[in-house]
């Protein structure tokens, strides 16, 4: 076992989620790699300070440049809003340092491109923050899927909806300003990476996205809303399977409509990540009178579950998925072997939005790989 020197750029929500995290993991998981919390970045050196006092790191710095070149930084988690992600990581892979990007990857999919071309050239550790996946009943649909138990897919149906922005009093936020902070961008990569890891490769896509509150009123009056807080698209996976993404911010009563439904020729999987620790399975054999859906609580025979718990249907939460994210992380490094998703894997989700937006912008269907 050895020390790897953690540095952390952003103290926001995910910044405290991955500090924990690295706190844990090698408890949890009894990692190779034993993390240390060196060195955490915010926007103030007196906020920094905080940070690191409260999170429990080493030091602290305003400047994320510092962070990067410290000798004793030797891995990064990049957990700053997306504009920034671009210029940190370009300057990890140059000093050769490993890279966990919170998503989206880039703020477009030109920057996307941009850091897969330098995390290959730098040959060093990259992977992208899609923690949802994670969860061991989503890991256990992808078991279900691979191993035929619901026969070959014939449909993919899957949401990301939530309502933070239902009420149309809400003042505006940084989240309505902004193509990259939209429903679009903020929250429809989480569902298209599942989509892409539960049904394969999109191949087309027509898509429609929609601004339903266009302003919004703060002290100093109404403020026009410049992104988006809806889109679908209906589309046709690459293995010619039919599907249908949706992904809202202003869904009233949803709080964390991460969803999926997922039909094959001799089953079917529903997952609702608001009850996290169970999937749905229906297998069509044995009397029909006894046939319907069954709920399967998570236990310790499903990924990951044991090492957070021993007994059945006591679950795990939202801080566990980031720590599953972690150990994948040290354990990329550890043996230098890509862990998915990477950065090439965070860009496919940037492509398929690229797409949507053209869709949406041009009315018509688009294939996936023209952009």
């Amino acid at each position: 076992m050895s020390d790897i020197g953690i540095g952390i750029v952003g103290t926001g929500y995910m910044g405290k989620l991955h500090s924990v995290a690295m706190h844990s993991v090698a408890t949890v998981f009894d990692t190779p790699l034993r993390p240390v919390c060196e060195m955490i970045c915010a926007t103030t050196e007196a906020g920094a300070a905080e940070k690191a006092r409260s999170f429990g790191f080493n030091r602290s710095t305003h400047d994320w440049r510092v962070l990067v070149n410290d000798e004793k930084v030797e891995a990064i988690v990049i957990a700053s809003p997306q504009h920034t992600h671009l210029e940190i990581a370009k300057a990890a892979f140059a000093l050769g340092k490993p890279v966990l990007c919170e998503k989206p990857l880039g703020a477009s999919l030109a920057q996307s491109r941009e850091m897969v071309a330098a995390a290959e050239e730098s040959g060093v550790t990259n992977m992208v923050g899609f923690n949802y996946i994670r969860t061991p009943a989503s890991q256990f649909a992808r078991q279900l899927i691979q191993s035929g138990e619901i026969g070959d897919i014939t449909y993919f149906r899957g949401e990301m909806t939530e309502d933070f922005l239902a009420d149309p009093e809400l003042p505006p936020t940084w989240r309505t300003q902004g193509r990259s902070n939209g429903a679009m961008g903020d929250l429809s990569p989480h569902m298209v990476n599942a989509a892409l890891a539960l049904a394969g490769p999109i191949d087309r896509l027509c898509a429609d996205i929609e601004t339903v509150h266009s302003t919004r009123t703060s002290d100093t009056g109404p403020q026009e809303v410049t992104n988006d807080d809806h889109g679908q698209f209906v589309c046709r996976f690459t293995s010619g399977v039919m599907g249908h993404l949706y992904f809202s911010r202003v869904a009233t009563g949803r709080k964390m409509g991460y969803i999926y439904d997922i039909f094959g020729t001799t089953g079917a999987i529903r997952f609702d990540q608001e009850d996290q620790n169970a999937i749905w399975l229906y297998k069509r054999e044995g009397a029909l009178a006894q046939q319907g859906f069954r709920k399967i609580l998570t236990n310790t025979d499903h990924p990951d579950y044991v090492n957070f718990c021993l007994g059945p249907g006591h679950g795990t939460g939202y801080q566990d998925q980031i720590m599953i994210e972690a150990r994948d992380f040290l354990q990329a490094i550890h043996t230098k072997e890509d862990v998915w998703p990477t950065f090439r894997e965070g860009m496919l989700v940037n492509q398929v939005i690229e797409a949507a937006w053209a869709s949406h912008e041009n009315k018509t269907w688009v294939a996936v790989d023209t952009f």
